[in-house]
């Protein structure tokens, strides 16, 4: 999917959150988005799903305005969508989160149901155990994947490594760099080594605006320090 922002601006009363932000994701690439706490990011990926509406500027999806489009319009779309948090149905069952997903968007019992599973293969082993079981990380695995089977053209990732262990932070970066090329990824993260491993292109925010941006063979991990450090 070809992305783009062209300058948004957010407002919270007289708060203004994102200033002017423009951004471009090539298909198939991954861009991170990369800043300090309160520089705006989140607010951004919630304008981009449309659960925030900007004051002003433009979402465009293939080149077509997608910015008065609903959050089902834009999953309808390809866009699907991680939230900080996961927010994964915890009462029911790791087979019933991914069922429930698969339904909405027409895959289930499709090739892409089970080829989204299939990149967790812990999933399979818990199918039958309810979300509020598992730990932080397999209910991170559980939501990339319950995105994934809506087959999206575009995922958006809100910290998608926190508050994981190391091993499965390792393999939540072996999918996502193993899906580069078949969709693009537009990713919050405040852990620079998972940033810098995925990341093709990068996007950085001061106080709700773009104060860098580059290709991530042309910023050093010391540059890109410079913009995260507390």
């Amino acid at each position: 999917m070809q992305f783009r922002i062209e300058a948004l601006d957010q407002h919270y009363g007289s708060s203004q959150v994102l200033r002017h932000v423009g951004l471009e994701i090539a298909p198939g690439e991954c861009m991170a988005v990369l800043g300090r706490n309160g520089a705006g990011k989140t607010t951004l990926l919630k304008c981009v799903m449309g659960l925030i509406a900007p004051t002003s500027g433009r979402v465009l999806l293939d080149g077509e305005d997608a910015t008065a489009w609903s959050p089902n319009r834009r999953s309808r779309a390809g866009v699907a969508y991680v939230p900080q948090g996961r927010e994964i149905f915890s009462e029911l069952t790791v087979g019933e989160n991914i069922e429930a997903a698969a339904r909405a968007h027409g895959t289930y019992g499709t090739p892409a149901m089970e080829a989204a599973v299939a990149l967790f293969p812990v999933l399979r082993e818990m199918w039958k155990r309810s979300g509020g079981a598992l730990s932080g990380g397999q209910q991170q695995q559980l939501a990339i994947a319950r995105a994934l089977v809506t087959r999206p053209r575009l995922l958006i990732l809100d910290e998608p490594t926190e508050g994981i262990q190391p091993n499965i932070v390792a393999a939540i970066g072996e999918v996502l760099r193993s899906l580069k090329g078949r969709l693009s990824i537009l990713l919050v993260e405040q852990y620079l080594d998972f940033a810098i491993e995925t990341a093709d292109a990068f996007v950085i925010l001061s106080r709700g605006a773009v104060v860098e941006s580059g290709r991530a063979e042309a910023m050093s991990r010391d540059h890109l320090t410079r913009f995260i450090a507390v």
